[in-house]
């Protein structure tokens, strides 16, 4: 079976994962080409890791909160921020979902492979909407539903994946129009079962 090593151990070598950069690519792409026209300036990562889709970013908002649980990967991230000179970026070691009075209010939110990592979803998309400024947008970025071969061996609070109408009802509920859906990665990934392939979606949503 497959061994589970924490964020803070993998930190270091995160960025040297040339698909994980890929990704990130893509949906920094896709996000800046839906905000844009709407010239919001704020914005906000939840579980930023090494920042990887807030430096794709980087050129659209004025100022990014880059928010993290894991020590590691924020200490690879104010190496980042210091090494590039980037006064704009703000990284803060806090679970925004616990604690969402830590961080200010913004006009963007987004995150990519991290909600399938918080337990409590309903706590989630409530510390979003509070978090978020009239207007604002929230901008999701993970797997589609799977069987669970995506992280074999890991601890059970994981969501494997989501179905979309299930997350579209996640939205609604708690405040947010859903504004754009698109599959617009696929992960290629070794399982237990041989290589598998693992479509990721991003949805947005909108402060009603």
């Amino acid at each position: 079976r497959f061994r589970f090593m924490s964020f803070d151990q993998k930190a270091k070598d995160w960025d040297n994962d040339p698909k994980k950069t890929a990704r990130a690519k893509v949906f920094g792409e896709a996000i800046r080409n839906f905000v844009q026209p709407y010239h919001k300036k704020t914005a906000l990562e939840v579980g930023c890791g090494t920042g990887l889709l807030s430096f794709m970013l980087q050129d659209t908002f004025q100022n990014i909160t880059l928010a993290d649980t894991s020590q590691g990967m924020l200490e690879v991230l104010t190496q980042k921020i210091k090494e590039n000179g980037l006064t704009h970026f703000h990284p803060y070691l806090v679970d925004v979902v616990t604690h969402p009075e830590a961080v200010q209010p913004v006009e963007v939110i987004y995150t990519l492979m991290t909600l399938h990592h918080i337990p409590d979803l309903e706590q989630a998309f409530k510390a979003f909407h509070s978090l978020l400024l009239p207007e604002g947008f929230l901008c999701i970025a993970d797997l589609v539903a799977e069987d669970g071969s995506f992280h074999g061996d890991i601890p059970e609070f994981i969501h494997l994946g989501f179905d979309r109408t299930e997350l579209e009802n996640l939205f609604t509920t708690n405040g947010f129009e859903v504004v754009y859906y698109d599959i617009c990665y696929v992960i290629e990934k070794l399982t237990e079962q041989g290589l598998k392939k693992f479509p990721l979606f991003l949805i947005i949503g909108k402060k009603r």
